[in-house]
C-alpha cells in the first residue's frame, strides 16, 4: 500500500483512524459519566482501577505502575484512605511496607458504576439501534478487535 499523503486508500484509511478515535473518545467520556464515583481525580480513579484489576499492591509499585513518584502516589492513596476507598496492611513479607487493597464499600462502588456503565449501553443499543444494525455492530467490533489483538505493529 503507498504511503503518499495522496494517495485515496490512505487518505480514506487515515480519516476512519481518526474518525474510530473520536468515537472512542467520546464513548470513554459518556461511559465515565455514567459510573463516575464521586469527585476523584483520573489519577485516583486509575489506581483504584490498577488495584481492582490487579489486587492489593505496595505504594511503590502503585507508583511505578502510574509512572509516578512514591511520595506523588502517597498523597493520592493518603486521599483514598481519608475517602474510605482503600486501607494499608503491613505487608507479610517486608514489614517495612504497606499493601494496599480496596475496601468492600469501594468494591461495591466500582460494581455499582459498571452496572451503570453497562446499563446504559444496553438501554443505548435496545434503543437506537435496530436488528439489522446491532448486526453491524457485531461485524465492526470483530474488525475492531482484529486490529486490537494484533501482536505485530502494521
Amino acid at each position: 500500500m503507498s504511503r503518499r499523503s495522496g494517495d485515496p486508500k490512505t487518505m480514506r484509511a487515515a480519516a476512519l483512524a481518526l474518525e474510530i478515535q473520536a468515537v472512542f473518545t467520546k464513548l470513554k467520556r459518556r461511559l465515565r459519566e455514567q459510573g463516575h464515583p464521586g469527585d476523584l481525580t483520573q489519577s485516583q480513579l486509575s489506581v483504584l482501577g490498577y488495584v481492582d484489576r490487579q489486587g492489593p499492591a505496595t505504594v511503590t509499585t502503585l507508583a511505578h505502575a502510574q509512572g509516578v513518584r512514591s511520595q506523588s502516589m502517597g498523597a493520592t492513596i493518603g486521599a483514598l484512605e481519608t475517602a474510605g476507598y482503600v486501607r494499608g496492611a503491613p505487608d507479610p513479607a517486608d514489614g517495612r511496607q504497606t499493601i494496599i487493597s480496596l475496601t468492600e464499600s469501594c468494591r461495591k462502588l466500582i460494581r455499582d458504576g459498571r452496572a451503570a456503565r453497562q446499563d446504559w449501553l444496553l438501554r443505548g443499543i435496545q434503543t437506537r439501534l435496530s436488528a439489522r444494525e446491532q448486526e453491524e455492530l457485531i461485524g465492526a467490533l470483530t474488525l475492531l478487535n482484529r486490529i486490537v489483538d494484533s501482536k505485530e505493529n502494521p
